[in-house]
């Protein structure tokens, strides 16, 4: 096919928001991608839409307002809970399906034969394609099984390159085009415990290391201290702004992976207008779906693998608690446990949980003799390798319980070591 055709399949399929969303049939499930790569104005529509009816619409850290409608018209489930669904959900307003961030896919597989696809991609290429963007995660292992694609072309959506990653205009039943500027978010500010965080962990960072970090100040932080360090690959579930410092630092070169060397693995992306345009037609960085990003395998593959997330409590066990804050679902488990594990399973791969060693203005400890009840365990004490707080690193992998519990009260508050020591004395732990 010429580009000239691609170009009337185009113009022959463009369409109004009103009209796309009747090809959603009552029954249909439907899918966003994560976050950014959220069809806003589709949104719109489906929210004024009067033709659902046992319907099902799948978000991931969605960035658009929860519809109003009731359950048996549109059930809305979440696989991450963010600022805009989280209320909705401790009030019984929506679902949360418990996951890793790899096994989404299959999840999706397991309880949607044809599901209808929505997504906000890039505009065409010359071969008739549209890239998902920012938002490849566990939309585009569905592309293929689709009943019905509909696409908002949006301009500010970067073009990346990718596995699983673009649609072609033929396989497209509607699209609308909105220019409206996709979500963008800014750098958190920076404080002293960020800095000291950020310290511990890029001292344990080695030239030629390929590296998982998120999104957050004391990611942030770590990248920050990086900026040093030569040879770094990337292979993460997100690509950053400071993943952008470190590529135009030269600091992310990707030439000591074991797989897709040359290039940054992601599966999703946030970040200010400017980093959207660097990520467009940029051949240095991969967008590929969330099983092979977060994908055991794939993962562990990669030798000298340091991983990065945060939690909300940690306890005496080792056991990670990233979900749940005072008793209301905050989050999910995301791509923690993934990482979690594989990196145990990487040639010289560290796991880092990083957290501040208090929370409610210094008034309890993040380290704590036993999650609360009804606490999810996101990272088990199995898989637990180092927990680092402001006062330093506790390295758990390989310890007994006493040397664990010893090791996070060196780690936790002072305020509150004694009452620590205390509780785990009588739980024996520890003697006195």
């Amino acid at each position: 096919m010429e580009h000239a055709q691609f170009e009337k399949l185009y113009q022959n399929k463009l369409t109004t928001a009103e009209e796309a969303v009747k090809l959603i049939e009552p029954g249909d499930g439907i899918i966003y991608p994560l976050g950014a790569g959220e069809p806003a104005a589709m949104h719109k529509a489906l929210s004024e839409y009067e033709g659902l009816d046992g319907n099902r619409l799948y978000t991931m850290l969605t960035m658009n307002p929860v519809i109003d409608l009731p359950k048996e018209k549109l059930e809305q489930i979440s696989f991450f809970l963010s600022g805009s669904d989280r209320g909705a959900f401790n009030e019984g307003l929506t679902e949360l399906v418990p996951n890793s961030f790899s096994e989404i896919p299959n999840i999706i597989i397991e309880r949607e034969k044809e599901p209808v696809l929505i997504a906000t991609v890039s505009p065409m290429d010359e071969d008739g394609y549209f890239s998902l963007g920012v938002g490849v995660s566990y939309f585009g292992p569905q592309i293929e099984r689709a009943k019905k694609i509909i696409i908002e072309v949006n301009e500010t959506m970067p073009y990346t390159y990718g596995i699983q990653n673009h649609i072609h205009i033929s396989q497209v039943d509607a699209l609308i085009e909105n220019n409206e500027q996709i979500p963008v978010s800014a750098d958190p500010e920076l404080n002293e415990k960020d800095e000291k965080i950020g310290a511990y962990i890029a001292d344990m960072i080695n030239d030629g290391d390929t590296i998982q970090v998120g999104i957050g100040s004391m990611p942030n932080a770590v990248m920050n201290n990086l900026v040093n360090k030569k040879g770094l690959g990337l292979h993460s579930e997100m690509f950053t702004p400071k993943a952008q410092l470190l590529h135009e630092k030269g600091v992310l070169t990707n030439q000591n992976k074991q797989n897709f060397r040359g290039t940054s693995i992601a599966t999703f992306a946030v970040g200010p207008k400017e980093f959207y345009d660097f990520m467009n037609y940029n051949e240095e960085i991969l967008m590929i779906p969330c099983n092979m990003s977060n994908g055991l395998k794939y993962i562990a593959e990669n030798n000298n693998f340091v991983s990065i997330n945060s939690g909300v409590e940690v306890d005496l066990l080792g056991q990670v608690n990233a979900e749940k804050v005072q008793k209301k679902y905050y989050s999910s488990t995301g791509g923690q446990a993934d990482f979690a594990k594989a990196v145990n399973l990487s040639k010289g791969g560290r796991g880092v949980m990083a957290l501040y060693s208090t929370a409610a203005k210094g008034k309890v400890s993040t380290i704590v003799p036993t999650l609360f009840a009804g606490a999810p365990v996101t990272t088990t004490k199995n898989d637990i390798d180092m927990v680092v707080t402001e006062y330093g690193v506790a390295k758990l992998k390989n310890k007994t319980i006493r040397e664990r519990v010893e090791a996070l009260i060196a780690v936790a508050h002072p305020d509150f070591r004694d009452e620590l020591r205390k509780a785990a004395i009588e739980m024996g732990y520890i003697s006195e």
